[in-house]
């Protein structure tokens, strides 16, 4: 967030940009000085109130698309709106049910993550998003080795954050199952609550050691880790999920069909979005949900939607975050409310993991 803007506006300035905000988002029309006078029947005449739009449009917080149109509100003025102009957002107990019902629905096959985006994105009508951390970051939770033919051990990792891993290795040496149940005990018990790159560390550290070779569990783990876990962590490798793409082609502001081309294709970059989003969040400050509006977004590509997110652990942020992408024109307080209490829905479930 940027610093405190109170002292710009004076009270009328500030009901006037809140009025034409309120409007704008509303329908996505233009505001005008009659329509703002007609709704708020206040003692304020449209003359009056066309010289404060006039003034807050010369001060850079209202912009005239047309000159016999009305106003809309700037990336200034929704910074403005969002910063000082919004009451202290309460979530509405139908949107909590409606989140409860879906992310803890016990019939849905889809996992924990795959729920949360889609939550988001049926409840705000825009794209809403996961970032899970990669592999090698996440925190392990369980980990399996089964045998699943001559010389192939299927690795099943689950990782605190919900996220499953199969793999299939292939072993020149001979396992029973049994042995591959006392190495898998082993892990579980020694590593649990460990991120997979610490524990690959400590396995190569392991591997060093010349005592570790008399040890024949110990052997089998070094060997068992060595093909199913070393070899696969490595680098930035944090997974997003994505839901409601198709919510952007209803809205008036995307109806340039190439702007929706390059958005799509961004989201075909799995990687590179990840890369892009990691770069707004972190453009934002504090700990807790974050508004990055159109222009404040460091990245071209993304300087026309509105990104809104919130790591899933303050203490934490690189464990993951949820959010949604918008236009900026949108909901702003039911947007917060959302995105904060389901990050907060998912840290509770990713801690209880």
């Amino acid at each position: 967030m940027v610093p405190d803007r109170k002292s710009e506006l004076n009270d009328r300035e500030r009901e006037i940009l809140k009025s034409v905000i309120k409007f704008y988002i509303a329908d996505g029309k233009p505001v005008g000085s009659r329509f703002i006078s007609r709704k708020r029947r206040s003692d304020l005449s449209p003359a009056t109130i066309r010289n404060i739009m006039a003034d807050l449009e010369e001060a850079g917080y209202l912009a005239q698309p047309h000159t016999s149109a009305g106003r809309i509100p700037t990336d200034k003025g929704y910074r403005f709106y969002v910063d000082n102009l919004l009451e202290s957002p309460l979530l509405k107990k139908s949107d909590q049910a409606f989140i409860d019902d879906n992310i803890f629905d016990a019939n849905s096959h889809d996992s924990v993550v795959e729920r949360i985006s889609h939550t988001i994105s049926q409840a705000t009508d825009n794209i809403g998003f996961v970032i899970s951390p990669g592999l090698d970051q996440n925190q392990l939770k369980h980990i399996e080795f089964i045998q699943v033919g001559e010389g192939k051990i299927l690795v099943i990792i689950v990782s605190r954050s919900g996220l499953v891993q199969n793999r299939l290795v292939h072993v020149d040496e001979q396992f029973t199952q049994t042995e591959l149940d006392q190495t898998a005990r082993y892990i579980n018990v020694h590593y649990a609550g460990q991120s997979l790159i610490l524990i690959r560390n400590d396995i190569l550290k392991k591997m060093g050691e010349e005592k570790a070779l008399y040890d024949r569990l110990l052997k089998n783990v070094i060997l068992l880790c060595n093909r199913g876990l070393i070899d696969e962590v490595s680098g930035e490798n944090a997974d997003i999920y994505l839901d409601g793409s198709s919510n952007m082609l209803s809205k008036p502001e995307f109806a340039d069909s190439l702007r929706m081309q390059s958005l799509f294709k961004t989201f075909e970059e799995k990687s590179k979005l990840v890369k892009i989003l990691n770069e707004c969040i972190r453009s934002g400050s504090g700990t807790g949900v974050r508004v990055i509006i159109g222009s404040e977004n460091a990245t071209p590509g993304m300087r026309e939607y509105t990104l809104i997110s919130s790591p899933i652990t303050p203490q934490d942020p690189s464990l993951g975050s949820v959010g949604i992408l918008g236009p900026t024109r949108l909901e702003y307080a039911r947007a917060i409310t959302i995105v904060d209490y389901v990050a907060k829905l998912y840290g509770q479930i990713f801690s209880a993991n």
